[in-house]
């Protein structure tokens, strides 16, 4: 085999000592027993003699054995204890707690989660699902950002748990735990409005992801029940990105009758949006005078005085590897939907009032 790329991955990706694993035959050949007690001894069954698991264990600390656990648990009928989740992007503080919760949940159970992160790309998600799958991993929790889910219709058919966390997959049935989006996002606007404003703008992910498509008809509904004209006047999609979002609130500021405040659809954006609204003080002579409600809570945001739409991260995550565990113990039962609930945090920056 032959590697074009860094050397350092070659070699991880390569064979080890000189080509070769030891093996469990080298294992049982070097202690002089069979290979069906070298393999009762290394995966800690009862009933060996004392001196025998000795020679055995011996053995395989000289050779640098190490027991393959997921090829054991498959070899006598079992699932494996790996979980495969399969994530956005965990540079982002949501994705990370998720995967907390997660883990947790499993650890708890005797369970190892192992995480891949798609960069909300659909195709990498389509691969990182098959390799898993390939992997036989016990169960999978996706964060999808896909539009159709061939692989997970055939493996949830053969029986394997899947989870659709924060976005559900709605070409499948599968448990699926998510957010009160709408709710979030109608709490959101209604404080704004019961502050007095009236021209509200809206700065979100990218328009073919569920969550962004959930909070945006939340956004104008709410807009619309309190009268308001032309509720998307202010409403700018495909902030992947902070410095996205920065441009785009900037742009709604900019405007000739800008909105006096802002929802902005995750964490962020929010943070892209602190950025615009910093840039405008230096015309305001250092007033903040454009209120902001940003859904997701963020590290710091309270000392920034962010007023934002919270819920719990890691109970999500924790829902969802509890959704897998049960699906595995009764793969029978109904589709479950779990829906975390959302709470308006005031901390300060929702709370400014439009100008007289």
């Amino acid at each position: 085999m032959t590697y074009d790329t860094d050397p350092g991955a070659a070699r991880l990706a390569g064979p080890a000592r000189g080509g070769r694993r030891p093996t469990l035959a080298a294992v049982a050949q070097r202690a002089g027993v069979s290979l069906k007690t070298a393999s009762r001894v290394l995966n800690n069954e009862p009933n060996v003699a004392t001196a025998t698991r000795e020679r055995v264990q011996a053995a395989a600390r000289a050779l640098g054995f190490r027991r393959n656990a997921v090829a054991a648990d498959l070899a006598r009928g079992g699932a494996s204890r790996l979980v495969g989740f399969v994530t956005g992007d965990l540079a982002n503080p949501f994705y990370s707690a998720l995967a907390s919760g997660i883990e947790r949940e499993l650890r708890g159970r005797g369970l190892q989660l192992i995480t891949a992160s798609t960069d909300e790309d659909p195709e990498r998600e389509r691969e990182l699902t098959e390799e898993l799958i390939e992997r036989r991993v016990g169960a999978l929790v996706v964060t999808s950002t896909a539009r159709q889910h061939d692989a997970l219709r055939d493996e949830l058919a053969g029986g394997l748990p899947v989870v659709l966390v924060d976005r559900p997959a709605l070409d499948v049935e599968a448990d699926t735990v998510v957010i009160d989006n709408r709710g979030g996002v109608r709490d959101a606007v209604r404080h704004l409005l019961a502050g007095g404003h009236r021209r509200i703008g809206l700065v979100g992910d990218e328009s073919r992801l569920w969550t962004f498509q959930e909070r945006k008809e939340a956004f104008v509904a709410t807009l619309v029940e309190a009268g308001v004209a032309d509720p998307e006047r202010y409403v700018r999609d495909g902030a992947h990105d902070a410095d996205r979002a920065r441009a785009f609130a900037t742009e709604l500021l900019s405007l000739d009758e800008p909105p006096t405040a802002l929802v902005t659809a995750n964490n962020k954006i929010t943070v892209g949006a602190l950025h615009a609204l910093r840039d405008r003080e230096g015309t305001t002579g250092g007033r903040r005078d454009v209120a902001l409600v940003g859904f997701d809570d963020f590290e710091l945001a309270d000392l920034l005085g962010v007023t934002v739409v919270g819920y719990d991260a890691a109970e999500m995550g924790r829902q969802a590897a509890a959704l897998a565990v049960a699906r595995a113990a009764d793969p029978g039962r109904p589709a479950q939907l779990v829906v975390v609930p959302t709470r308006l945090v005031p901390r300060g920056s929702g709370e400014i009032p439009p100008p007289a």
